[in-house]
């Protein structure tokens, strides 16, 4: 017990908010303050994906010209996906398909899945005291279940510390189904100004780095180097192989002396993607760890790299987030 203070969120916790108006009228928001500078906006209605970052009240994430859609919107034809991919922090890709729509044994698959459209079936907050640490806890579950078809469910933690600035994100995938199914996921972290500028410094200790077309192969010497917004720029991407399990990516701002750093098990998310994209108002840094390549299902069964699910059996994954 604090003798100084009358509430808890005079030094951090998390506050349940609604939009008014727009797209995204209704859609309930998580708005996460751990007490040390570190701010995390998180969109239950939206698959508990982090819409917004900021770190000492400066802005770490890129949000589309989307802004905030609701899942009511989402149109799964083709590449539509786009017309409400609201990017924030974290949008997660699958968990039937990631990346180019394909079909893949008799199944249409959309541009990166449908799971960031769906809302979350449940979802709730606390605060968990251990030994003096404190950490705000935020736990969803998502459905991604049809009749005739695939069964799979989201199970998520989103661990935030109050003694540094550092958040996990734990998922664990499970089959409720009686078949075998194919699934998909990739964490689409969207990096923006101003921690994003043609200053950034990225750093990814990757052994090999094979760019995904022509396009990115024509200007690969430059992966690592960002660029100021450039009219009619055209994405690049490159995938990055590591020969270690513990991978830590980054990226930091020398202007701001502020670093952000994402860390996971490259063994288990074997698909890392790095995606550029310089453009006027379309100006973002993907740094992206999955469990696949985002060329569409059809072309990771062909590669051998699509992961499977037995009935009752569950994959988890978990990528940690630190901003100093």
């Amino acid at each position: 017990m604090n003798e100084y203070i009358g509430h808890d969120s005079q030094l951090y916790g998390i506050e349940e908010h609604r939009l008014v108006g727009g797209k995204g009228d209704g859609m309930r928001l998580y708005e996460v303050n751990n007490g040390k500078g570190l701010e995390l906006t998180v969109s239950p209605d939206r698959n508990g994906d982090i819409t917004r970052l900021r770190y000492k009240g400066i802005n770490m994430s890129y949000m589309s010209p989307c802004g905030y859609v609701a899942g009511a919107y989402y149109d799964s034809i083709g590449s539509n996906w786009l017309n409400s991919f609201t990017a924030g922090f974290l949008t997660t890709c699958g968990l039937n398909g990631v990346g180019t729509p394909c079909n893949d044994n008799g199944e249409d698959i959309p541009l990166h899945g449908s799971i960031a459209n769906t809302p979350c079936d449940r979802a709730y907050f606390y605060e968990e005291d251990e030994a003096e640490k404190t950490d705000l806890v935020i736990k969803t579950i998502t459905k991604d279940e049809t009749i005739f078809g695939r069964k799979l469910r989201l199970f998520r933690e989103i661990r935030v510390s109050t003694k540094d600035n550092s958040f996990t994100v734990t998922d664990t995938v499970k089959n409720t189904g009686d078949k075998v199914e194919p699934f998909e996921i990739l964490y689409h972290m969207n990096m923006g100004y101003p921690l994003l500028d043609e200053d950034s410094i990225i750093t990814i200790p990757s052994d090999e780095v094979i760019p995904r077309d022509d396009h990115a192969a024509a200007d690969i010497e430059n992966w690592m180097h960002m660029e100021k917004p450039t009219a009619n720029y055209r994405e690049r991407c490159y995938y990055h192989k590591f020969d270690k399990a513990d991978t830590t990516v980054s990226i930091k701002q020398p202007k701001l002396n502020t670093r952000l750093s994402i860390s996971f098990d490259s063994s288990n998310l074997d698909g890392f993607v790095e995606w550029k994209m310089m453009g006027v108002r379309d100006y973002v840094l993907g740094l992206e760890c999955g469990n696949c390549y985002p060329d569409g299902r059809d072309v990771m069964r062909k590669t051998g790299m699509l992961k499977f699910l037995e009935p009752g059996e569950c994959k988890t994954y978990s990528v940690k987030v630190l901003l100093q």
